[in-house]
């Protein structure tokens, strides 16, 4: 084996341990020191120069001299027992022979590789020296949080001064294939904007586009392959990369634009290439997403001591550094990782380090302040990194608006105990609405980068949040999701078709990616897609409870099929998976007939404002009204709705007597809605036990508003007539009682009332 004849005085990046006169790497037996390992002598070759070429060993055992020699692109380099001897790419020579003169065909300032003293850490144009042409690059980052920006700038420059300069010898960077889970970007120039350069890059597959504009632009013109994968699917294939595993095994994308029947994930007519497969799997259709080598992973973290462990205490979030890492460092390639402070050796605790020093080649102190902010607006929230919490009160109310009306509509699916999820953009919002209505403490909301609790920010702040329980590595969070163990998910709404479909991810010429939005739709045990009814200026008015549409958008969102494929209608009703489409006018359900209009808000035509703008004429069968609540300025009581006992929890049937029991003890029915929500429950619960019933109610203490008695009353006998063989009602309010009872005895249906529970009860078993 190579290290078998190896003892060279050499050593790897960092190692920490000081070097000989002039520059001269002590000689360390390398069966004792590193063990026979021959990808660790190849990452040193890396490191030292790029291969590109062959290697010749040379074994000259008897005199004493052992000579290894690369032939490469770079040219040639040699490393001897007495002597190390670097090409110029990394950095000024040292140790070199008296008869051998430096290369100048760069200069550059000197690299981990001679200066031991500093261990890994690096300059960022030393770091970015190590990526050669044709280089898998991947990097780290949600929006401005964990993304090394110097890194990414200092790429930028090596690339745009090596394409300027007619005198350089040898490869220029680029070519390169870059990797990417979720959007890094601000939407103009920052993030991997910075590679947004035509030659720099030639494949690009990533979860998110809508924040890389300058990527997204030689997408969509065909100049570059480009693939967009979900989110959730390319943090765990950096784990099954550094797994060794051939590909990744998932459900995510069946029925998408990621479903190869539906595309593969290809953006455009260059990209020809075969990244997603269909599988079948115990007769169940999955999907397999092939693995790749990492090349170089690009990450970031707060401190870093010079044996390259880095903590990541001031960051908003940990994301997948970790994962990536070990894909780049077990694929043979090498890790970059920027931090704003070192740390003096072994000071670090160990349990606060999320990237251990063998997974880190170089180490990139930020230059600037600019290039290490917590996110793109914050430059550092102790909030957001958990040092400390934050009054509910200090975050602002939102404004009554188009936004606030569907957000407060989406927020009435809010149960207590649930765990959330709540997307970009429209969604945001429902946290909004919570954080006022003084529900928060009833729900665990989360964010898919890895945030458990609290309340997720919003904008160029999106990932982070405040007062949260938990912040977990990416690929655990999408594990989570993926598993089935969000109970509902808001998400955003920008295409829905006759089946259900909704577009998210392209538009004509604009191209905003998936990001997590199909791991999250897919998997969540309900899912509520939020957005305005119409887009491009729309403009409406609440008042007095009424919606008011004062200037109609100029673009219609349900049209006759979307254009992008992001969610599967027909996947979610094979799945059995309640799906709503709420809009600051009406609200959409999916059945297994189509889309059907469930409720319309108060003030609202059907006609005139609703299917006028619609591509396709939805299901339209006695839709309800919309709680008037939703539409005035001033709180809804969403917490006493939801600490209040739940319906479910206030029927119950007992087959072998073919009772029903309600138990509306203390209910207090104060508006339409709740009727509605009372007849909902009903009816979830008759409908599977295929007969009619006997019931027994409890009114104690009941009491329902004077303008919506004649409502409940109309549900009720409704509800007897398609369910009850006979009710028994009992309770405290004898006018209760008898005004229900006499509406029944006017239709001639059985009815009795009772005081007294028990005598109530053994009425309806004696039946």
């Amino acid at each position: 084996m190579l290290t078998a004849w190896m003892p060279m005085a050499v050593r790897c990046v960092g190692t920490g341990r000081p070097h000989g006169p002039a520059g001269v790497f002590p000689a360390v037996p390398p069966l004792l020191r590193y063990g026979a390992n021959l990808d660790y002598w190849l990452r040193i070759l890396r490191l030292m120069g790029a291969i590109a070429g062959q290697i010749e060993l040379h074994n000259r055992a008897a005199s004493g001299h052992h000579l290894l020699t690369q032939c490469s692109k770079f040219g040639s380099w040699r490393l001897h027992q007495g002597f190390a001897w670097f090409p110029r790419h990394l950095g000024d020579w040292t140790g070199r022979t008296s008869t051998e003169a430096p290369m100048t065909r760069h200069r550059h300032q000197r690299t981990a590789l001679d200066t031991m003293e500093n261990g890994k850490i690096v300059s960022a144009r030393d770091a970015v020296q190590l990526i050669r042409p044709g280089d898998t690059v991947g990097t780290g980052g949600f929006v401005g949080i964990g993304f090394a920006e110097n890194v990414a700038v200092a790429l930028e420059e090596r690339f745009l001064t090596e394409q300027a300069d007619d005198t350089h010898e040898g490869p220029k960077v680029g070519n390169l294939t870059l990797v990417y889970a979720a959007g890094q970007g601000d939407g103009q120039e920052r993030g991997l904007n910075h590679l947004g350069h035509l030659g720099l890059v030639s494949k690009v597959i990533g979860g998110h586009w809508g924040l890389v504009p300058k990527l997204q632009k030689l997408a969509v013109a065909g100049e570059i392959e480009a693939y967009n994968l979900p989110q959730g699917v390319i943090t765990h294939l950096y784990r099954d990369i550094a797994a060794g595993k051939p590909g990744h095994i998932s459900r995510v994308g069946l029925g998408t634009f990621v479903d190869p029947r539906h595309g593969g994930g290809k953006i455009n007519d260059a990209t020809h290439e075969d990244l997603v497969s269909l599988m079948k799997l115990g007769g169940e259709e999955y999907l397999f997403y092939r693995a790749f080598p990492i090349d170089v992973a690009i990450v970031r973290g707060t401190t870093a001591d010079p044996d390259g462990n880095v903590t990541m205490e001031r960051e908003a979030l940990t994301l997948e550094a970790m994962a990536l890492a070990m894909a780049a460092r077990n694929s043979g390639g090498i890790t970059i990782v920027q931090v704003e402070r070192i740390a003096e050796r072994g000071s670090l605790n160990p349990r606060q380090v999320k990237i251990p020093g063998i997974l880190v080649d170089c180490v990139v102190v930020a230059e600037k302040p600019e290039y290490h902010m917590q996110t793109f607006i914050e430059p550092y929230s102790p909030a957001f990194a958990g040092e400390m919490r934050v009054p509910m009160t200090s975050l602002k109310p939102m404004e009554m608006s188009e936004r606030k009306i569907i957000a407060r509509r989406a927020a009435l699916e809010l149960r207590p105990n649930v765990v959330v999820n709540l997307g970009i953009g429209m969604p945001e919002g429902v946290a909004g609405v919570a954080a006022e209505e003084r529900v928060i403490d009833l729900m665990t909301l989360t964010a898919e980068p890895g945030v458990i609790g609290g309340v997720p920010a919003s904008g160029l702040n999106f990932g982070a949040a405040s007062n949260t329980q938990a912040i977990v590595d990416q690929p655990y969070q999408f594990d989570f999701y993926d598993g089935g163990g969000l109970d509902i998910a808001f998400l955003g709404l920008a295409q829905a078709d006759s089946e259900g479909n909704l577009n998210v991810s392209k538009f004509g010429p604009r191209l905003a990616g998936a990001g997590g939005f199909i791991n999250i739709s897919q998997n969540a045990k309900e899912v509520v897609f939020v957005g305005t009814f119409t887009a491009g200026g729309l403009d409406v008015a609440a008042e007095d409870g009424r919606l008011r549409i004062v200037r109609e958008g100029k673009s219609k969102k349900f049209l006759r099929e979307v254009e992008h494929r992001t969610f599967s209608g027909a996947y979610a009703i094979k799945r059995g998976q309640p799906v709503l489409y709420v809009t600051e006018r009406c609200v959409f359900r999916l059945t297994e007939r189509g889309m059907e209009l469930v409720e319309v808000a108060p003030g609202v035509d059907i006609e005139r404002d609703i299917l006028a703008h619609m591509d396709f004429e939805p299901i339209v069968d006695a839709p309800e009204m919309m709680d008037e609540s939703i539409f005035l300025d001033a709180p809804m009581g969403l917490r006493e709705r939801m600490v209040s006992q739940p319906l479910a929890s206030r029927f119950s049937f007992d087959p072998a007597l073919n009772v029903l029991f309600v138990d509306f003890e203390r209910i207090e029915i104060k508006s339409e809605r709740d009727v509605r929500e009372i007849r909902r429950a009903v009816d979830r619960l008759m409908k599977p036990i295929g007969k009619k019933v006997f019931a027994v109610v409890n009114y104690s203490g009941a009491t329902i508003a004077p303008d919506v008695f004649d409502a409940y009353a109309a549900m009720v006998q409704d509800v007897v007539d398609t369910y009850y063989l006979e009710v028994t009602r009992y309770g405290s309010s004898g006018f209760l009682r008898m005004k229900l009872g006499s509406t029944a005895e006017e239709k001639g249906e059985a009815a009795k009332n009772f005081g007294d529970h028990g005598l109530a009860t053994r009425r309806a078993v004696a039946r």
